[in-house]
């Protein structure tokens, strides 16, 4: 995050996690994405009006997050996306790594476009799935609608970022800002990194949120962007991306990197 928007995010005040999962923790939501220059975020962060606060622990305002993201060897989660079918769903271990927290996660689409997320406990790494992960996912999958063999998920998509959340005045949308991204490919050492550009997601319960009005007052408009399914696009040119090719070629066009995954 730029200097000038590390000071936007200081003169905040803070919010403790606890408040903030229980005050807003949507795990079923309305998702907006949008991508902004970096320069942007300090009139985004700036305008976001009084009683924003920002998620501060132990004194760090920006985290470090892992994603790992699994999908079957024919990569029906990324087809599914990609073809905007209705039962379509991600699998991923979410690793918070300041603390050294490691979660599994499963999203899929609710009613009217809502994103619905569940958790489930992992104690690994968040690298891998092990025999208990896939016990887990296997009834949950089922219960869901989702034909999907838990047993044949395997690692295709790392990303790592830099993420800060705010709380809005009306106490039940969050604001998250992500900048640094990077995805790796699995076994392969194919990367590609963003520069200049930040996602910004607004999260929110009951539709639009002030910031999503905001942002659309600056002349944006949400993009359609998917960590798992835009970052596969950009390294796996094979693949079909049509729904992603706009965002890649406007707006992120990816520094391909050839050396091994970052650490």
């Amino acid at each position: 995050m730029s200097t000038v928007t590390s000071a936007a995010v200081d003169r905040l005040p803070a919010v403790g996690l606890d408040e903030l999962v229980g005050t807003a923790a949507l795990l079923t939501r309305v998702d907006r994405k949008y991508l902004l220059p970096a320069e942007d975020l300090e009139v985004l962060l700036s305008s976001t009006g009084p009683g924003t606060r920002v998620l501060e622990i132990d004194g760090r305002r920006r985290f470090d997050y892992r994603s790992v993201y699994f999908d079957t060897p024919e990569l029906h989660s990324y087809h599914a996306t990609a073809r905007r079918r209705r039962h379509r769903f991600k699998v991923r271990t979410r690793s918070y790594l300041d603390a050294g927290l490691h979660v599994l996660e499963v999203k899929t689409r609710g009613p009217r476009g809502l994103t619905v997320k569940q958790r489930l406990p992992h104690a690994g790494d968040g690298t891998a799935l092990d025999d208990a992960d896939r016990d887990r996912l296997g009834p949950l999958l089922a219960s869901l609608g989702l034909q999907v063999d838990a047993a044949a998920l395997g690692p295709v998509l790392t990303t790592r970022y830099h993420r800060t959340t705010l709380l809005l005045p009306t106490g039940s949308s969050r604001l998250t800002v992500d900048t640094g991204l990077v995805w790796s490919l699995a076994g392969t050492g194919r990367a590609g990194a963003t520069t200049g550009r930040a996602v910004i997601e607004t999260k929110s319960g009951c539709g639009t949120s002030e910031v999503d009005r905001l942002l659309w007052s600056l002349g944006r408009r949400p993009s359609a962007i998917s960590k798992y399914g835009t970052g596969l696009a950009a390294l796996r040119p094979d693949l079909p991306a049509n729904r992603w090719q706009s965002v890649l070629r406007r707006h992120l066009v990816p520094t391909l990197l050839t050396e091994s995954e970052p650490t």
